[in-house]
């Protein structure tokens, strides 16, 4: 039988128990203190391997498998002190895939903030200390070997705040986008960027050759929105980075819209190209002209003109020859860039002497401009791209309608002016102007037949935008 020995000698010095075997038990009387018999500072790490977010319990060790995505591991809600959580990455994937600590009200070292261990095969070892430092990181694993978030500040442009946490910065004319401070990989390191350059200018109308293509919208280039929450994008953005920054000023390019063609007789020099917009590496190419008679030296070009998306094609109807030219339309995505940051014009009708003539709309950021259609309207101008980079879902670059000698015309979509559409009654219908800080290609001009005295301008393409976001906290 085992003793217990009570030493009472010097009762001022704490009370010594000298137990006996090994394997006794000591049962401690009712109110006996058990000071300093916590946890040994181990966990019991537990056999099943964690493959999405879960709830940590005290005590328990786990390896997190991120090979199929990032984990949030929450730790325990009121913890208790020396509560103790151990987390380990298991294939050496959490560089790529990272594990987030929600500290579920708690302070982690001091730090009102949810780090993450993103270094591979990282490991941490958290024990409850108290309210004021909360989790500390103990044994092998440091402070160091978990972030904590750290974001951009930037100035520049208009700024805005969307969805709680994330800054929006607006340029609708050239600037600088000065990122301050640089953040991490735990908080925010890159930026979203929408850069819609200027639309082209729309062809003029005027006897013998009236009806005048509408303007290219100008190149749209987009980001994926992965760095900056989760938002409407349009396809284009689907597969593309964004962009990591560094503390610098960035000087951002605001792409002016091309000058509808003025209402002369010919020989007219059409409308002009749009100009480009960019930001740090991203350029974005003003959206094509559209010309509908030029000067002689030119061949008395009917063409739309090439740029981010292409020009409609325009008509000439006092040949001398039975059927009259109708020119193609402008090409897209040019210069080239991947995913395409335009699409091409419409192409101009091709009717005999005397009857309807219509042109093509100006090409649009998710589709081509519409050809003109030799019995009525002029070539819809093509589809906008849709994005909510900016909080607000808004529909941009779209291309200029293309004008009819009739009573039909191209419609409007996305920021792209309208084409006209005149009539032996109206005589002169001038295109509209494609939408400010929009990038839309601008509308073909039109007049009322072969006969009709005067001359229609085509609408002038919209300016482009650059809109940059980030997460700053």
């Amino acid at each position: 039988m085992s003793k217990i020995e009570v030493n009472t000698v010097a009762p001022q010095c704490g009370t010594t128990l000298t137990l006996g075997e090994s394997g006794d038990t000591v049962t401690l009387g009712a109110g006996a203190s058990q000071s300093g018999f916590g946890r040994t500072g181990t966990v019991d790490w537990q056999t099943s391997i964690k493959t999405g977010d879960f709830t940590a319990a005290n005590g328990e060790g786990y390896f997190v498998n991120t090979t199929s995505g990032a984990i949030t591991v929450t730790l325990p809600a009121s913890p208790s002190v020396g509560n103790i959580v151990a987390i380990k990455d298991y294939a050496n994937t959490s560089d790529t895939n990272a594990i987030t600590i929600a500290r579920n009200g708690s302070n982690i070292d001091g730090t009102a903030a949810n780090p993450v261990v993103a270094n591979e095969g990282g490991s941490v070892t958290l024990v409850y200390a108290d309210a004021t430092k909360g989790w500390l990181t103990v044994d092998a694993a440091q402070k160091s070997d978990i972030a904590f978030p750290q974001f951009i500040t930037a100035t520049g442009g208009t700024i805005t705040t969307v969805c709680t946490n994330y800054k929006v910065h607006t340029f609708t004319g050239p600037g600088t986008f000065t990122v301050c401070t640089v953040g991490n990989e735990a908080g925010s390191n890159t930026v979203d960027y929408l850069v819609i350059a200027g639309g082209g200018g729309g062809a003029h109308g005027q006897a013998c050759f009236q009806a005048g293509g509408g303007g290219g919208a100008g190149g749209y280039r987009e980001s994926s929105g992965a760095a900056s929450g989760c938002y409407s994008k349009s396809p284009l953005g689907a597969c593309v980075s964004a962009l990591p920054v560094s503390a610098q000023g960035y000087p951002i390019v605001v792409g002016g819209g091309g000058t509808g063609a003025p209402a002369t007789q010919a020989p007219n020099p059409g409308g002009t190209q749009g100009a480009t917009s960019s930001f740090s590496t991203i350029s974005s190419a003003g959206g094509g002209l559209s010309i509908a008679f030029g000067p002689p030296s030119s061949n008395f070009v009917f063409a739309g003109g090439n740029g981010g998306s292409g020009g409609g094609g325009s008509t000439r109807n006092c040949s001398p020859v039975g059927v009259n030219p109708a020119g193609p339309g402008g090409s897209g995505n040019t210069p080239p860039v991947t995913p395409p940051q335009g699409n091409n014009g419409g192409s101009g009708s091709q009717a005999p002497f005397g009857s309807n003539h219509s042109s093509g709309g100006g090409g649009g950021a998710t589709g081509a401009g519409g050809n003109g259609c030799a019995t009525g309207a002029g070539g819809n101008g093509g589809a906008a791209a849709t994005s909510s980079i900016n909080g607000t879902p808004t529909a941009r670059a779209g291309g200029g309608g293309g004008s009819s000698d009739t009573n039909a015309a191209g419609s409007v979509t996305g920021g792209g002016g309208a084409g006209g559409a005149a009539s032996p009654g109206t005589k002169t219908v001038p295109g509209t102007a494609g939408t400010a800080n929009t990038g839309g290609g601008g509308g073909g001009g039109a007049t009322g037949g072969p006969s009709a005295p005067g001359a229609a301008g085509g609408g002038a393409g919209g300016s482009g935008i650059v809109i940059i976001r980030y997460r700053f906290q």
